[in-house]
């Protein structure tokens, strides 16, 4: 079957309030490939004017949210608050928050299943680390991260999973067109035997690492690459190339 394709932006912690004005301004403007479902992801003080002034078929997400539905949990965010702000997305598993948050599989997993169980659509995101690769662990660490979220959740229609090798993130280095449909095949192939054959199927699977408009129609173009995740680039107007990859 045909999985729509996905183009996700996250602006990380970037961006001003004028800045991400006039990012939303150009996007209202830009002829945006109408078979491409796009998400994007300010901090989150900016959410709701992001919202607020966003064309509306254009979704916004938040770059994270907690695994508890209220509390005293100081400077977190709720699911509920997500909602009540029109926000439908948030992104989870990035390596950032891994690495320098200390999230482990579980608790990536945990707020998984709790975003989803709310009615918040997740983008999932998991990878390897340079040492990982070379020791030709990425297959396994990626569904090690995977099967954290099988674990707790069976909503994997909310669900799109980001593969995004560590080592490629931020670094103007780009797994090669084989790489990633290798690893996400891979990734299909154990969602198969794992979960089921519908959901392998249904599942998009997402690139991000360097994503450019320069690689991106490459990328775009391999079987089980079903859009990107991408970062730095989509503070830029190039954003649009890469969001019009298949066009």
């Amino acid at each position: 079957m045909a999985r729509q394709f996905f183009v996700g932006g996250n602006f990380k912690m970037n961006g001003t309030l004028s800045s991400i004005k006039s990012i939303v301004s150009a996007m209202n403007d830009a002829k945006l490939d109408s078979n491409t479902e796009v998400v994007i992801a300010p901090p989150a003080l900016y959410l709701i004017p992001t919202r607020d002034h966003l064309r509306k078929d254009v979704e916004v997400a938040a770059q994270n949210v907690y695994d508890k539905p209220s509390g005293a949990f100081t400077g977190e965010i709720a699911v509920d608050q997500l909602k009540d702000a029109n926000v439908n997305w948030v992104i989870l598993g990035h390596s950032e928050r891994r690495t320098l948050m200390g999230e482990t599989d579980e608790f990536v997993a945990s707020k998984t299943a709790h975003a989803t169980d709310s009615g918040i659509k997740v983008i999932f995101c998991c990878g390897e680390s340079l040492e990982e690769r070379e020791a030709n662990q990425t297959v396994d660490v990626v569904t090690r991260q995977i099967a954290a979220v099988t674990k707790q959740t069976k909503n994997w229609d909310q669900i799109v999973i980001a593969y995004e090798p560590i080592w490629a993130i931020g670094t103007g280095k780009v797994a090669t067109s084989e790489q990633a449909q290798e690893v996400h095949a891979a990734i299909r192939e154990w969602l198969k035997k794992n979960v089921s054959e519908e959901v392998a199927e249904k599942v998009r699977v997402i690139y991000g690492g360097s994503v450019s408009a320069k690689n991106c129609k490459e990328l775009a173009q391999c079987a089980d690459i079903d859009g990107f995740l991408v970062g730095g680039a989509s503070l830029k107007p190039e954003f649009a190339d890469i969001i019009n990859a298949k066009i």
